[in-house]
Formats: structure tokens, sequence, C-alpha cells
């Protein structure tokens, strides 16, 4: 009984502790002009047409990320029910070194904010940043880190 019972006491600290996500942060127009990264809300998309009546779907499947021109990143959130697709600018020559160098810091940091708000990080064709693209990032250019125990 004890051993439930601080099992249970133990679940419900973790549990405690977690930190909920915050959505990622949109830069103000006002302050967009000097910005070096600028975070603006893209327009709702207009949903695929359903193909339920042909088929039956065994899957729900999400609508495709549409990274618009000039963009490099696009972060994807869904908040209480609602998909928020969040455009991720840089300054010009950040936008340069990212689009040729997408490994280096600021790149980095900026996909960084968007997952640590509970998003998804897509590039150019829709393609997902994921976990496996980072450490292939971390590879080329022999970045290393270090984690406590």
């Amino acid at each position: 009984m004890n051993r439930a019972l601080g099992l249970a006491a133990l679940a419900l600290a973790a549990a405690g502790c977690t930190q909920p996500h915050e959505p990622v942060s949109i830069t103000p127009p006002a302050e967009s002009g000097g910005a070096a990264v600028v975070r603006r809300p893209l327009p709702e998309s207009s949903p695929a047409p359903s193909i339920a009546s042909v088929a039956p779907r065994t899957t729900a499947r999400e609508p495709p990320v549409v990274v618009p021109p000039g963009v490099i990143y696009v972060c994807v959130s869904e908040s209480g029910g609602v998909r928020k697709q969040t455009a991720i600018e840089f300054a010009p020559k950040v936008e340069a070194m990212c689009a040729t160098h997408p490994e280096m810091g600021p790149c980095q940091y900026e996909r960084d904010v968007c997952r640590r708000s509970g998003g998804r990080v897509y590039a150019a064709g829709g393609v997902e940043i994921t976990a496996q693209t980072e450490a292939e990032y971390d590879k080329k250019v022999m970045r290393v880190r270090f984690k406590a125990n």
C-alpha cells in the first residue's frame, strides 16, 4: 500500500512540474521594421476537400503546410483544437545565411523556440525539420552538446 501511495505521489509531483506550452510570440507590427526575426501569423488555408464519401478514411490527415515565398520556416502548432501557422522571417543577411546554412545558431534558435511552444517546424516544400534533421545539422558543424547526467 505504501509503495502504491508513494508511486502515486511521485507521479503527481512529476505531472505538476511540467510547464504548459506557451504559444509562439508574434512580433508586433510596430517592432517588425528593424527586427532581426519577425514572427507573423499566416492566414488560414482552406481545408482540403474530403474524400470520405469515395473511400473511408482510417486516419485523419492534416492539410499540407504551405510555406509562402520569402519565408524559410513555418511553425505549426495546435491550441485548443485550432491549428495555427506562424511564418518565421529573418533579416536579409540572416535569411541568406539560413537559406544556405540551416545548421547555424540563429536558424536553430528560432526552430527551438517553435518546438518549446509545442509546435513543429516546416521548411520549403512542407518538409518537417525533425530531431533527426537537427542531429544531421549538428554533425555538419561538429557541434558538441554537454548534458548533465
